[in-house]
């Protein structure tokens, strides 16, 4: 089952960011510094308990949150997760659409320290934050 992506959305972000567990992720826009990311809820998602596995969702996290760096520093560099923190808020059930948003704290020389959520329309999935580094 195939929803239609919501309006704004952009094709597939490139490898090797354009999979989940055989799935896509779609770049929202980023509106007042805060990037939205989307992912769409797939059967090879679900686990036992009829949500989404904890390891898709902070897939989803790292890769949202490492992009919202790739797409803010110049020349671009390929980030590295240093740590990332997940903590489940609801689950995701089978055709939901869920929007990541990232916020970019801090930009350093070496490192940058991100935060966000994990959306499903009003309601809370995830908070997320991430420390990514990468070489000069």
């Amino acid at each position: 089952m195939m929803l239609p992506l919501p309006q704004g959305s952009n094709p597939p972000v490139s490898p090797p960011a354009s999979s989940i567990m055989a799935g896509r992720i779609f770049l929202g826009p980023a509106v007042e510094g805060v990037r939205v990311v989307g992912l769409l809820i797939r059967p090879h998602h679900i686990n036992y308990q009829d949500a989404a596995h904890g390891g898709v969702i902070s897939t989803f996290a790292d890769v949202a949150l490492s992009h919202a760096v790739y797409d803010a520093e110049r020349p671009r560099l390929a980030p590295s997760t240093v740590t990332l923190t997940v903590n489940y808020l609801a689950g995701a059930r089978l055709g939901e659409w869920l929007e990541a948003r990232v916020r970019i704290d801090r930009l350093g020389g070496r490192t940058a320290y991100t935060s966000g959520g994990i959306w499903h329309g009003d309601e809370q999935v995830a908070t997320m934050s991430g420390v990514f580094a990468f070489r000069r």
